[in-house]
């Protein structure tokens, strides 16, 4: 009962910010922000912000996490890629709402973390890949959604190529140093259109892998 409140209080602060589609908020509803969440943080778990992982890297806010699953219109979708896995907690939400989710981390202690959570959680549908995930996962593309949790300066084509027609891709783009904006693309007739959405602040991709 307590985290199912902790859980109804997460929402409700979101929504003062930001009004949440009905698949989205039951998502949030359904996951447990705490079990994503350093030990040391677990008091903050419920809290809009980002909190510290392990290897310099952060658990987004859960305002920016609602913000960039809502901007993925995932309503209906059976496949979707994340780049970053990080915590696990935005493809926990998006294990919620999609069929499939396939999410690809570089850093190697980050994605063990994540694995033992889904298997605790019992969320099967979540597919793990350690890789540079700039390079995106070949073997289960076309993907319907595609959602870049790093900040780039541009998004590989290779991406784009695996995206499907149809789809959508969202990212933090760096338009210049430390302004970041959520930017949404579309693929439709093979030829990509984007949007800017608003302004972010999300730690920046690297290259390669990390054990």
């Amino acid at each position: 009962m307590i985290k199912e409140r902790q859980r109804q209080n997460l929402v409700a602060e979101i929504e003062k910010h930001f009004a949440l589609d009905t698949h989205v908020r039951e998502a949030f509803l359904a996951v447990d922000r705490e079990t994503f969440v350093p030990s040391q943080f677990k008091h903050l778990a419920y809290q809009l912000e980002a909190l510290p992982l392990a290897a310099s890297q952060w658990i987004s806010s859960p305002l920016t996490v609602a913000k960039m699953t809502q901007h993925l219109e995932l309503e209906g979708v059976d496949s979707v890629l994340e780049i970053g896995c990080g915590s696990g907690y935005q493809a926990a939400i998006l294990s919620k709402i999609c069929r499939r989710v396939f999410t690809i981390e570089r850093i190697d202690e980050l994605l063990k973390e994540a694995k033992n959570r889904f298997s605790t959680l019992e969320m099967h549908n979540i597919i793990t890949r350690f890789d540079d995930g700039q390079r995106g996962w070949k073997q289960y593309a076309p993907f319907e959604r595609i959602l870049f949790s790093a900040t780039a300066k541009e998004i590989p084509a290779v991406l784009f190529e695996q995206l499907a027609e149809g789809g959508i891709l969202v990212a933090p783009v760096e338009e210049a140093e430390n302004y970041h904006i959520i930017t949404r693309y579309y693929k439709k007739n093979g030829r990509i259109t984007s949007e800017t959405i608003e302004q972010c602040l999300f730690v920046p991709v690297l290259d390669g892998t990390q054990k």
